[in-house]
């Protein structure tokens, strides 16, 4: 009995688990990124997990107003991705919502809440609504006995309660058992003290009736008292008598009982075993479809995949489902709109950023990093151009101006370092170095750039740049941030002309982290020489001046592009750059005093 009670306890319990299961689905809520379009991107959307119902809004200010959109969690599928790990994606019938996380953390937990909440919809979370049928019996006798029974066979009771029940017969047949056996010892013991009474003379007495009471040890047979007294003696005890018929009825109400909850005790396992079964064979159909679903992905890992047009799926990766030549005509097709757009309207930031006036001191920490980079790309300007094993690889020419490359992978990524070499009229080395350097006019001529900030200045001639450079489809956005300085150097002896240089070189700042853009980085130096041919007056002007200037860059983009897309973009933009460029400070010296 007691392992009984045991195993229907454990039943029991599993039940309440399963009854308790919907009330603990969890309700998440929170900032992720969400896919929008291919013109803004991932944005943040505030995201209410509740009541088996996924909704966002624009920020959590705006719950009041209304959702943006919402799915039901009934029938969707959630996949995480292959290859982000912060990215999943929820799909239900033809809407599809792209999120991600800030970290896979992040996802795991929204992933899990979302499961549980779609599998409490689908009805697969919960089995404990299991329909039980009460029993209601009517006893005739017994007040305790209905009471007991009509309390405890009330619909949807647990097999613990059943089994209290089955006690409560037991206890009721325990005490008929126990009237009963009372009564038969009272009349037992009164036909005992009847025989020792009876008088000598009454035995032997041949026209008396006589008596024979059986002696169950003995195997005698005893005379019997007489009429008189066994008269006596049912007088004596006749209030031990019982109502037989009342007992009958008790008896059979109860075994009635107990029939009943045995049943209904039968029909509740029956019920948990066939919930039980049903949920095997969901499993089992849940096996095959994941087994059929990694068949079908292993045989068409290697075909074309169909993502939905405008999706993350077509951004840059190394997984990208655009074509390399698709890929090339996206980007060039940006660069075009991102030209048209930068001569119809010119926007200017400027940074209020206040900065000392002193020039860079040896004891500042970055003092010796910014002297060393200065030195080499000195050097690197008069590295010869041809000849040797590791030559410059000409890639555009035209008139004066040449652009060399060497062709460098780093991990994958395409970082071919560039040399420009280029002659201008009509402007000094001081003025290109200038503006290149000047970050109140670097929008005014890279129209790449969606804003350019200094951060921080080391001195007058040294600041931290971080520049949001425009998102080119279907390459994610980039950002870079780096330190500039702008140097003249004098030239060693009266055959070595004076010098301009300005370096542009990755940092880190903690106050700017890469987690937003994909960070670019950069080792970039313009380098420039003034040439003056000296008029026959002396009155030099700028039909006089030539400025020879040398542009040399490593730039690792970050991420992933095909490297014949990003050298094709290198052929075609960085000869663009420089012209533009300098087109840009002949125009707007042209005007003003020459500096020298």
């Amino acid at each position: 009995m007691t392992d009984d009670k045991d195993v229907l306890s454990l039943t029991d319990d599993e039940e309440n688990e399963d009854s308790e299961f919907e009330d603990s689905l969890p309700e998440l809520q929170g900032v992720l990124s969400k896919w929008t379009n291919y013109l803004h991107g991932w944005q943040d959307r505030y995201i209410v997990l509740k009541d088996g119902t996924l909704s966002y809004y624009k920020s959590e200010n705006d719950t009041a107003f209304g959702c943006r959109g919402a799915v039901s969690l009934a029938k969707a599928s959630v996949n995480p991705h292959q290859f982000d790990e912060c990215r999943f994606d929820v799909a239900v019938n033809d809407s599809l919502w792209y999120l991600r996380g800030k970290d896979e953390e992040e996802r795991s937990r929204w992933i899990t809440a979302i499961e549980l909440h779609r599998q409490a919809e689908s009805g697969y979370g919960s089995e404990n609504n299991l329909r039980r049928q009460g029993s209601m019996i009517s006893l005739t006798s017994g007040c305790s006995l209905s009471t007991a029974s009509t309390s405890s066979f009330k619909r949807g009771r647990g097999l613990r309660e059943k089994l209290a029940e089955m006690e409560t017969f037991r206890e009721i047949l325990c005490r008929q058992i126990d009237t009963l056996q009372s009564y038969f010892d009272s009349c037992a013991s009164a036909v005992s003290h009847g025989s020792l009474e009876l008088h000598e003379e009454d035995i032997g007495d041949p026209d008396d009736l006589h008596d024979t009471v059986s002696s169950t040890d003995q195997n005698v047979s005893f005379p019997g008292p007489n009429s008189k007294d066994i008269e006596s003696v049912l007088k004596q005890h006749g209030g031990h008598a019982i109502d037989f018929k009342g007992e009958a009825f008790t008896f059979k109400a109860t075994t009635t009982g107990i029939i009943t909850t045995m049943s209904h005790c039968i029909d509740l396992m029956a019920q948990r075993e066939e919930a039980w079964k049903k949920r095997l064979e969901r499993e089992v159909e849940r096996r095959k479809k994941y087994e059929e679903a990694y068949k079908t992905a292993s045989l068409d890992r290697d075909k074309p995949t169909k993502v939905v047009i405008g999706g993350p799926d077509f951004e840059e990766g190394p997984h990208c489902k655009i074509k390399e030549e698709e890929f090339y005509d996206a980007v060039d097709s940006s660069l075009d709109r991102l030209e048209e757009k930068f001569d119809q309207e010119m926007k200017i930031k400027k940074s209020d950023t206040p900065h000392p006036k002193i020039a860079l001191l040896p004891t500042h920490p970055k003092y010796k990093e910014v002297n060393d980079l200065v030195n080499t790309h000195l050097q690197r300007m008069d590295e010869k151009t041809e000849g040797g094993q590791d030559t410059w690889q000409c890639i555009a020419e035209e008139g004066d101006l040449k652009v060399y490359k060497r062709e460098l992978e780093v991990d994958g990524v395409v970082i071919d370092p560039l040399k420009a070499c280029h002659i201008v009229k009509g402007i000094t080395g001081h003025e290109v170095c200038h503006y290149f350097w000047d970050i109140d006019v670097r929008l005014d001529w890279d129209a790449t750039l969606e804003s350019s900030v200094a951060t921080d200045w080391f001195s007058e001639d040294t600041f931290i740049s971080h520049n949001v450079i425009k998102r080119v489809w279907p390459a994610s956005q980039r950002d870079a941030l780096f330190w500039s300085h702008i140097r003249h150097v004098q030239g060693s002896n009266e055959d070595s002309p004076d010098r301009w240089i300005v370096v542009n070189f990755s940092t880190d700042d903690p106050n700017i982290p890469s987690n937003k853009y994909v960070r670019v980085i950069m080792n970039v130096a313009m380098i420039c020489e003034t040439i003056i041919e000296p008029p026959d007056d002396g009155n030099i002007t700028r039909d006089n001046i030539k400025c020879k200037i040398s542009y040399t860059a490593e730039v690792n983009p970050g991420g992933w592009a095909p490297a014949s897309v990003l050298r094709a973009v290198y052929k075609r933009e960085y000869p663009r750059f420089l012209k533009r460029f300098t087109s840009y400070v002949h125009d707007s010296v042209k005007d003003k005093p020459i500096m020298f």
